[in-house]
This record gives C-alpha cells, sequence and structure tokens, in this order.
C-alpha cells in the first residue's frame, strides 16, 4: 500500500488538484494538518474512513500511523497545507518511511504563493523588472537558517522575494530587506489567500509594518517584496513578440 503526500491547496477547498481529489475519496485513511487544510476536503474522505488531525502529534506518531496503515494494507491520504515540495516537512517523513520501507508517492497542490499572486492579479517574473523569485522565510519558532541565506544576503540580487512563515516578524523584515530595496519598494501581504476571510494590505517598505499590526495579521501570511508588484513601464515578452522567429 502507499502513502499519498498531497498538496491539500491554499485553503480554497476547491483548488486541490484533480489527482488529490481523486486519492482522498479512495483512501480509507487520511492524516491532514488541522487548521491548515480545508475542512470541506475530509468530505471527500469515503465513508468510515480514519480521519487523523496531526497538528498535536510528534513526528515520530505520524510515522508510527503511517506504518501502521502500510501494515494493515491501507493506502493513506496524506494532507499538507499549500504545496508539499514547500515548507511542509515532508522530506523527515519520507526519509523515515524509507527507513521502514513503506511506499509514498507525492500529489502537487497550489501553493500558498501562488494563490497570492493570483489574488495580487500579479506576474511574478516581469520582463526586464524581475524574473528570478526567492521563497524563503525567516528563523523564528523555527530552525535556523542555513548560513548564507538571511535576508540581508538574499536581498543583495534585489530579486522579487516570497516569505512564508515571517508575518510575525514583518519590523525585523522591514529592518533587514530596506537597504537592498529601498524604503519605497512595492510590498503586499495576503493573509489566508484563497479564503472567505482573505486579507490583502498593499504598500511599501516604508508602511508595511504599521499596516500588518494595523490589520493584526500574526500568521498563515505570504509576503512579496519586489518591482514586480508595480513595474511601471517595461519591455514585453519576446514570446508573443510580431519580431520573433517562428517555426
Amino acid at each position: 500500500m502507499t502513502v499519498h503526500f498531497i498538496g491539500a491547496g491554499p485553503g480554497a477547498a476547491d483548488l486541490i488538484t484533480v489527482r488529490g481529489q481523486r486519492v482522498v475519496s479512495s483512501a480509507p485513511v487520511c492524516l491532514y494538518a488541522g487548521a491548515l487544510v480545508p475542512v470541506e476536503l475530509l468530505e471527500l474522505c469515503p465513508p468510515g474512513a480514519r480521519k487523523v488531525d496531526t497538528a498535536e502529534l510528534t513526528l515520530e506518531q505520524i510515522i508510527g500511523l503511517l506504518v501502521e496503515a502500510h501494515q494493515e494494507g491501507h493506502d493513506v491520504a496524506r494532507l499538507h497545507s499549500g504545496d508539499p515540495s514547500v515548507f511542509s516537512a515532508m522530506h523527515e517523513q519520507m526519509r523515515r518511511l524509507d527507513a521502514a520501507g513503506v511506499p509514498y508517492e507525492v500529489v502537487p497542490g497550489v501553493p500558498a504563493f501562488a494563490a497570492a499572486a493570483a489574488t495580487l492579479k500579479a506576474e511574478l517574473t516581469v520582463p526586464a523588472v524581475g524574473q528570478t523569485v526567492v521563497l524563503t522565510r525567516t528563523s523564528a519558532r523555527a530552525t535556523p537558517m542555513p548560513d548564507g541565506e538571511d535576508l540581508a544576503s538574499l536581498g543583495r540580487s534585489r530579486s522579487t522575494m516570497v516569505l512564508h512563515l515571517a508575518v510575525q516578524r514583518i519590523d525585523e523584515v522591514v529592518a533587514d530587506l530596506v537597504p537592498n530595496y529601498g524604503p519605497g519598494c512595492p510590498v503586499a501581504v495576503v493573509a489566508y489567500a484563497s479564503r472567505a476571510d482573505e486579507v490583502v494590505l498593499r504598500g511599501t517598505l516604508a508602511d508595511i509594518a504599521e499596516q500588518v499590526r494595523a490589520a493584526g495579521i500574526k500568521r498563515t501570511a505570504v509576503i512579496i517584496v519586489g518591482r514586480v508588484l508595480d513595474p511601471g513601464a517595461y519591455c514585453e515578452s519576446h514570446l508573443y513578440s510580431a519580431k520573433r522567429e517562428r517555426t
């Protein structure tokens, strides 16, 4: 039997993929990440399915459940918020499943930053403005960042930066980014992206921290920093140019 790591999407229940929906609807065991996964997705589980909220469980307890289900011959839908390739703690689970001889697969999902960009109606790679996106976080209440991946170092390229798990440190984020991006650099904060209670803030590095405090945003938010949010005049993509040679 197989453990299926499934990207459950950023919050809206209908942003799970068709493949993910199909797996959830057929798996007799479903492990999900508490408040981060839409409760509506649990309605997809087949009748009698075992549903376990992993929010308060340790890694070893979670692995124990996955191994137990495998030994009993049950497929498992392991729901992660967003896409499991980013900030999901999936790798440490897979490493232990490898050691236990339990097979698994990964079903991708819509990441929170993509949902935030969609809400903002923003392309994060605008020609001649920004062609690189840095996905990162801060280390508050989490594992330390590797050497060289602090915001001051990452910001030297002035690439479009997307920060997860950082809104509770918005003042420190601003202080770290202003030297490279400047106080007038456009910023957007999207909390609960794609959900009914979604909150969107737009501003600059000079005023975004005060907006975040005024809105009371403390978690489940994505911060996007970069000129692509307000690109002004720019050269258009070569992709659809009439001057491009076509074969």
